[in-house]
């Protein structure tokens, strides 16, 4: 039986899931907010062992891991942030536009999706669409044969994953069935595995 994974190990896990996806996955604001705590609390102690005359050569070494160690998790944790923010500049408007993506963030996040999308309407409004006819002065058309204006996560989009689990028969494209065992690693468009990332049973790699 594996030993539970730690929080550090938790997000790492869904560091690389959130860099790997090209979709947005749910937040995890519990899990920040445990490891910041955590870290707060670590450079609090290495702080007040480096203010003490007495500590040993020995002891400083260690001060030396833990705070190479804490340097790890703050990389970790802004690269992860990074990551979000730059999806959800990317995706805002059709963040806003979709409920069901909007409970995947906090509010901070759904915050600022709000206020870049406005800014960006309204930039766009301001340098092209008011010169147009009154008809084409929006940025939600729905036109035949044409992209959509409103940029959405392409879930075609290939992507390695490894199951952590022995998984269920997922359906690929060509209509075959994949079974991955625990470790088994796959090359397959993001829609396929979507359900079994939301759900742990596998990990982007």
């Amino acid at each position: 039986e594996e030993e539970p994974e730690t929080p550090l190990q938790q997000l790492i896990r869904r560091w690389m899931n959130e860099r790997h996806s090209p979709d947005i996955l749910p937040t995890e604001e519990d899990l920040l907010s445990r490891l910041l705590d955590h870290i707060r609390s670590q450079s609090e102690t290495v702080q007040l062992l480096r203010s003490d005359p007495s500590s040993s050569e020995e002891e400083h070494f260690r001060i030396m891991l833990v705070q190479t160690e804490v340097e790890r998790v703050k990389f970790i944790v802004r690269s992860y942030l990074r990551t979000r923010l730059f999806k959800i500049e990317k995706h805002a408007r059709y963040i806003m536009t979709n409920p069901e993506v909007q409970q995947r963030l906090s509010q901070s996040e759904v915050d600022h999706a709000r206020r870049f999308a406005r800014l960006t309407d309204q930039h766009f409004y301001n340098t092209v669409l008011q010169s147009l006819p009154e008809s084409q002065q929006t940025l939600d058309d729905r036109i035949l044969f044409v992209p959509s204006m409103i940029t959405e996560p392409d879930k075609t989009r290939a992507v390695f994953v490894r199951a952590r689990q022995n998984c269920p028969p997922v359906r690929l494209p060509d209509g075959t069935a994949l079974e991955m065992q625990k470790g088994h690693i796959s090359l397959t468009p993001y829609w396929v595995v979507e359900q079994l990332v939301a759900r742990g049973e596998v990990e982007l790699v």
